[in-house]
């Protein structure tokens, strides 16, 4: 009788060797900096409408407010919005990209932090920034971070969804990649997640390519 092959169980990477490689591959794309952090990063079709929301938003505020970044990734996004705030706390998973950034990036009002931010405490801010980072997260860890979320007054949220209607929250392995090619996509407010907010505003929507979704940004006031 033939034996039955024992099938073979994907063990996850740890979150941040997914990451690690990544840069070290040049997964996301390459440019002349030894850290790139993709299209969402750099394509002006999306940054553009972007940095002109988020900034729109900081500068209506009498006095700047502080600001956590997420997942700051090459910083060229962060660098656009840093005029506009009191405080800026740059976080990414990649110690060699925060070491790369400290060293390019220099302001008085600026910090970068080496974290896992689904399991190390998070700096202190009135406003987090976590864009396209929790589409490649699974979602205990994505659980984890809402649950730390709930600490600040503004999250402005931006995820790569579907463009027509999806079932969201389908769980991933943590990694390069992201639900769309499941169909799905990243809903805070929706099971399992159920992020409590007492405000939600859409930002930007930015339709891609036919295929290719759209990328969508939320601004929660949470408390």
């Amino acid at each position: 009788m033939k034996e039955e092959k024992t099938k073979r169980i994907k063990t996850p990477w740890p979150t941040r060797m997914a990451m690690n490689q990544v840069y070290d591959k040049n997964l996301w794309g390459n440019n002349s900096s030894p850290f790139y952090s993709g299209d969402g990063s750099h394509d002006l079709e999306i940054v553009t409408p972007y940095i002109n929301a988020v900034s729109s938003f900081l500068k209506s505020f009498e006095e700047p407010i502080t600001v956590c970044d997420l997942g700051c990734g090459d910083f060229n996004i962060g660098k656009q919005l840093l005029p506009y705030v009191k405080r800026y706390e740059a976080v990414d998973i990649v110690a060699d990209l925060i070491e790369y950034n400290k060293t390019n990036f220099k302001q008085d009002n600026l910090d970068f932090y080496c974290l896992d931010i689904a399991v190390d405490p998070l700096p202190a801010a009135n406003c987090v920034i976590i864009r396209q980072v929790l589409q490649h997260l699974s979602n205990d860890e994505v659980s984890s971070i809402v649950s730390k979320l709930q600490d600040y007054k503004y999250v402005i949220l931006t995820e790569h969804l579907p463009e027509q209607d999806f079932i969201a929250n389908k769980d991933i392995i943590s990694g390069q990649g992201i639900r769309l090619k499941q169909q799905s996509g990243i809903q805070l407010t929706a099971a399992p997640f159920h992020f409590k907010v007492k405000k939600e505003t859409l930002l930007i929507r930015t339709t891609l390519e036919p295929g290719k979704g759209v990328i969508v940004t939320w601004l929660y006031e949470v408390f």
